[in-house]
């Protein structure tokens, strides 16, 4: 299995492709249009992440030691930013997924394209992701 580092690089590596933003954008925009969609009956207010102008859903379950995830979100951008943000740490031990620092953001420039709303949306899916990390470490003991 790859490492959240090999992934995070794939990422880095993906998005320098793009010469201008709106390339970037329209990529994060096709990411959002391959995440699977999240079933109805887990779209409920305790997968919902609060601090989203969207409505984002996150859900996941741990699977041979590691977190799967599955998301979904009524705004195309918003998915491809949260489909964005599983690629890393889909299937990556709880340990990895708490202690993951998404410093991939910074060299895609996505917090400096971001309106303040969506940039505060997207520390509040990096947040909730991590505390998945963290409940499922517990649970482990």
């Amino acid at each position: 299995m790859e490492t959240i580092a090999q992934r995070e690089a794939e990422i880095i590596e993906e998005f320098s492709f793009f010469d201008d933003w709106m390339d970037k954008y329209e990529h994060l925009i096709a990411l959002g249009k391959e995440l699977p969609a999240l079933s109805a009956s887990l779209k409920v207010e305790s997968n919902q992440i609060k601090g989203c102008q969207s409505q984002v859903w996150l859900h996941a379950t741990l699977e041979d030691g590691g977190i799967r995830f599955e998301a979904d979100a009524d705004a195309i951008i918003t998915r491809g930013m949260i489909a964005l943000l599983l690629r890393p740490v889909q299937g990556q031990p709880p340990s990895a997924v708490a202690a993951f620092e998404f410093g991939f953001l910074d060299p895609l420039g996505l917090t400096a394209h971001l309106s303040p709303t969506r940039a505060n949306g997207l520390l509040s899916m990096v947040k909730q992701i991590r505390l998945y990390g963290v409940a499922f470490q517990a649970k482990r003991g």
